[in-house]
């Protein structure tokens, strides 16, 4: 990944403004991140997707009817679809529309200006050969792949990459469907077609058959997915905070007794996580997992599972304690992201952190919740050797741009210093609860996950949001002992730095950006270990 600079100006960084990037961005990020003229006008409400996928000569042929409010006006309207996929006709109230494509996007244009605050839909019909995954679901696309017994199996990954690899659509976060999704699959022999929410209806004709499914909340375009393989399943209910919750679990026909073993955690960590972050967010829709041909993906109310049914991740301890072998860390992590990423989703990508950091610490309160605080402490701070510090979490904006893959450990470890700020896990949970009940089924910014964390907290977060979200600087807390007396200070950390530190002893000591003296407490100072800084004695 390439770095970001950061400039010091009098050895005081200001990061709002200058920050400094080499990535180089073309039309096509733009035209990805940004929300451009021809998408302002227009807000998407439901999609109404039908794909046959052939296997042999790894095509898709398919339609999408966008339904969409009209918000101002506009004659000239952006749909996103990658090459080598391609639109062949597009059709509203029974007459064609005319387009012409533009790199990576369509500009569909209208004779006139529609009614302000109508609904208009509509029929997009395409075909082609989309992109193949190279390494599924980091390096993505559509997955043509078979299982253990040579039979096609087939999915598809696209986030970060975009939904328009696959289908036509507004692909930018900050417009999911208001009014959630139908996706129907049409499969041949005896291939099943899954999706996300509910299976409405099946229908079988001339060898093949249609599986419809509809989504009634709203939903991340990259979340759409379809899953098509010989599949079996099972339900069971979970009595949750708004009642029974129906799960859902589809996998190879051949593995059905290792997942009812391994998915017996779902209900330890549903219960969990509703403990700690509210009620599950998609009751309508109901909770799936779905074995896929890949490693894992947060897909709404379809989680992606390919984690072997094996504890850890792919039978590994990730944070080198062992205690990450004493779950599935894709059962856990993905299903964390239905709170963070599917129901709050960042507005641009450059903010993905509030999907990652958010999730990536609810296998830190899963832990707690299981083996207790101690177990949980010990799992996160054996994370920290993951992170590399080598760009900003927050990236660029309005370009299609994530930041660096430290929005995980970095960005967890990062809410539990917060945490320990409070000092009051009843509070830390009532308040992650008040999000989730904020926030619900919104697209949101940094900008409103700060603001609420600060008010909530009642403490002055923001240099210590700036410091771990916006630098690779790891704030290092000097000491220095003068004759008998202990001097600290933070260095390698941003204008006003004001994190308070707790010392084993229970102790709460300020430390300053210039030396301040320790009055009462010992001389060698003990640092709770459950906050990320250095440490470093300076010598007189």
């Amino acid at each position: 990944m390439i770095r970001l600079f950061f400039i010091a100006i009098g050895c005081v960084f200001y990061f709002s403004n200058i920050i400094f990037s080499q990535h180089l961005y073309s039309i096509n990020d733009t035209l990805r991140g940004s929300i451009t003229e021809e998408r302002a006008w227009w807000d998407v409400q439901k999609y109404s997707i039908n794909i046959t996928p052939d296997f042999r000569s790894k095509t898709l042929l398919g339609s999408n009817e966008i339904t969409f409010l009209v918000l101002k006006n506009g004659t000239k309207m952006q749909i996103d679809l990658q090459q080598p996929m391609q639109i062949d006709s597009i059709i509203c109230k029974g007459e064609k529309l005319k387009f012409e494509r533009s790199k990576t996007v369509y500009y569909v244009y209208f004779q006139n200006n529609l009614e302000l605050s109508s609904e208009l839909s509509i029929v997009i019909y395409f075909s082609g050969k989309p992109r193949e995954a190279v390494k599924a679901p980091w390096d993505g696309g559509w997955i043509w792949s078979k299982d253990k017994l040579n039979r096609p199996w087939m999915s598809v990954a696209c986030q970060g990459l975009g939904a328009s690899v696959w289908y036509p659509c507004k692909d930018h976060q900050g417009d999911e469907p208001d009014l959630g999704a139908l996706i129907s699959i049409t499969t041949e022999d005896s291939l099943i077609g899954i999706s996300n929410g509910r299976l409405i209806s099946r229908d079988t004709h001339e060898h093949k058959n249609t599986f419809v499914w509809e989504v009634k909340n709203p939903i991340n375009n990259y979340n759409i997915v379809p899953y098509i393989g010989y599949y079996k399943n099972w339900n069971e209910k979970f009595e949750g905070e708004r009642g029974l919750l129906d799960c859902q679990y589809w996998v190879l026909d051949y593995e059905i007794e290792n997942a009812k073993k391994q998915f017996k955690q779902c209900q330890s960590l549903l219960k969990s996580f509703e403990y700690w972050f509210g009620p599950y967010p998609f009751y309508e829709d109901g909770y799936k997992i779905v074995q896929a041909p890949f490693l894992g993906m947060e897909h709404q109310s379809a989680i992606a599972y390919g984690n072997k049914f094996e504890n850890g991740y792919l039978g590994r301890d990730l944070s080198s304690t062992g205690i990450g072998l004493k779950w599935d860390f894709i059962l856990v992590h993905e299903s964390g992201h239905e709170w963070f990423g599917n129901s709050i989703t960042s507005n641009d990508i450059a903010d993905m952190w509030i999907h990652e950091s958010f999730t990536n610490y609810s296998e830190t309160l899963y832990t707690t919740s299981i083996y207790g605080v101690r177990k949980g402490n010990k799992y996160v701070r054996g994370t920290r050797k993951l992170i590399q510090n080598d760009e900003p979490i927050i990236s660029n904006y309005g370009v299609n741009s994530e930041g660096s893959g430290d929005m995980y450990y970095k960005g967890a470890n990062m809410l539990h210093i917060i945490r320990q700020l409070i000092d009051d896990d009843e509070k830390f949970r009532l308040i992650l609860r008040l999000m989730n009940k904020e926030f619900y089924h919104q697209t949101v910014t940094t900008s409103q996950i700060e603001d609420f964390w600060i008010k909530e907290t009642g403490l002055d977060l923001k240099p210590i949001f700036n410091q771990y979200l916006r630098t690779i600087q790891v704030p290092t807390l000097e000491v220095k002992k003068i004759k008998g007396k202990t001097y600290v200070k933070w260095s390698n950390c941003v204008s006003g730095f004001n994190l308070a530190i707790k010392l084993r002893n229970g102790q709460v000591i300020e430390p300053k950006t210039e030396w301040i003296q320790i009055k009462k407490g010992p001389f060698k100072l003990r640092i709770d270990p459950n906050f990320y800084i250095f440490i470093k004695e300076v010598k007189n």
